[in-house]
């Protein structure tokens, strides 16, 4: 077993790993940013090392610090957390060759599925279907509009090396291609460092619904059913659900054998997740895999019991998964809210500030998974994501009336500081959200049709 892990991340995610590593008895190496120095999980790490000032190049994304710290401190395993270097394969190579275990796929399978366009044509030869487009690399304009005309508008146009929902340009008019085309390269290289993008047909009213697996070393994989995450602004979500509203148990069987399946037809062990489209006739369409625990991991926590994170660990120690299919059970409703430093009447812009007050909401099968307090200070150099709100209930609508409860308990401000708790409470109390009918296109519409400061009125004081 690990003995002591480096979490090569920081904020909510590495106090998440942190406890799983606690329960396990596993020690804790916390590396840090200079504006990280006072974070929660520094504080109750075994060790801390900073490793470079606030900017992410210099110190998270600096490769040499990091493995420096792990060894300086006697570490013999890294878990990256998500975003980051968590699914970066050059990483998990450097860690191999240190002598640390890395907790994640091995870096050869990673480096096949961080393509994806690439990964479009593996899982379509694993028998996963997808939507109408390219697997492989579209280079030029030209190109790009032959593969469009043979499509069919609207098309989107993505980063093969993209993430969070960054690089993605969607193209409704072949007017339009041509400079979306250029940009969206021009994006993917700034961002991602690689300009390669793909196209695929894209559908405007999708459910967003991602099917979570655990495969080990030994050849067992499992699903754990999905996370409906088709609450989205600017293809980056907001919240997630299990279960799917939309899914029939049918359904979820042929989603959940096509990912385990697909998972074992490319080698992949540890946690990770298959990201597919449902159409209007519930044909389902794979997107990509996420190599790494997601944000939204806690709903799947929520429903069936079983800790993710400490599988992951599990896993990477070289043990046989602690659950087979038959064993895994999937109870009640579960919903997530990402809470973010964004103000969403400007256009999700962030809002850097420090937090004065923060009141946390409590309550039974009520969780909240963040590295905030009051005095926290929320720079520009990071995610948004404040908190994750998290409830449990015995099905959906009970849910729905306790995730309320609990965003109304929520309190968290101070100057210049914006969240998007109001927001939340306005999604959940929209009928077409709560009747379980909404798609990708939901908030876009909600949005446009009433601003979220109108849709939702805080409690008073005295209530």
């Amino acid at each position: 077993m690990i003995r002591r892990m480096l979490i090569a991340n920081r904020g909510e995610i590495a106090l998440r790993v942190t406890r799983a590593c606690r329960e396990l008895g596993i020690e804790v190496v916390a590396p840090y940013s200079t504006a990280d120095a006072g974070s929660a999980v520094v504080r109750l790490a075994d060790a801390a090392v900073c490793i470079g000032p606030s900017r992410p190049s210099d110190s998270y994304l600096n490769i040499p610090n990091i493995i420096e710290a792990a060894l300086r401190t006697g570490a013999d395993a890294v878990h990256p957390g998500y975003g980051f270097l968590s699914e970066d394969p050059d990483f998990a190579e450097i860690c191999a060759d240190a002598g640390l275990v890395f907790v994640g796929p091995r870096p050869s399978v990673m480096a096949q599925l961080g393509d994806k366009a690439l990964a479009r044509g593996l899982m379509s030869r694993a028998g996963l279907p997808l939507l109408a487009g390219t697997t492989g690399a579209v280079n030029t304009v030209e190109e790009a509009r032959t593969v469009a005309d043979a499509v069919g508008y609207p098309v989107i146009v993505k980063a093969a090396a993209g993430g969070g929902g960054r690089g993605m340009t969607v193209v409704d008019d072949p007017r339009e291609l041509a400079p979306r085309y250029l940009s969206t390269r021009s994006t993917a290289q700034a961002v991602f460092g690689d300009g390669t993008v793909y196209i695929e047909r894209y559908l405007p009213h999708a459910r967003h619904v991602e099917i979570q697996v655990l495969c080990d070393e030994h050849g067992a994989g499992v699903h754990l059913g999905e996370r409906d995450c088709s609450v989205q602004r600017r293809h980056q979500k907001l919240i997630e659900e299990a279960p799917s509203s939309r899914l029939t148990p049918r359904l979820r069987a042929a989603m959940g054998e096509a990912a385990v399946h697909a998972a074992g037809a490319v080698g992949y062990t540890g946690a990770g997740t298959f990201e597919f489209l449902l159409d209007s006739d519930d044909n389902f369409y794979f997107m990509e895999v996420n190599a790494r625990i997601q944000v939204e991991h806690p709903v799947t926590e929520m429903t069936t019991g079983i800790d993710l994170v400490q599988e992951q660990i599990r896993i990477a120690s070289g043990l046989p998964l602690a659950v087979t299919q038959d064993t895994v059970t999937i109870s009640g409703a579960a919903i997530e809210c990402r809470i973010n430093a964004e103000d969403p009447q400007r256009g999700f812009a962030p809002t850097p500030g420090i937090v004065e007050t923060y009141r946390p909401p409590g309550g039974p099968w009520t969780r909240v998974d963040a590295d905030c307090c009051a005095g926290h200070r929320v720079t520009p150099y990071y995610d948004s994501l404040l908190a994750k709100v998290v409830v449990w209930a015995p099905d959906r609508p009970q849910a729905l009336a306790r995730m309320q409860r609990a965003l109304a308990e929520f309190e968290i401000s101070g100057p210049g500081l914006s969240t998007t708790v109001d927001l939340h409470r306005a999604i959940l109390a929209d009928p077409v959200f709560r009747a379980g009918a909404h798609s990708t296109a939901f908030l876009d519409h909600l949005l446009t049709s009433r601003p979220p400061s109108a849709a939702v009125t805080r409690p008073s004081a005295a209530a």
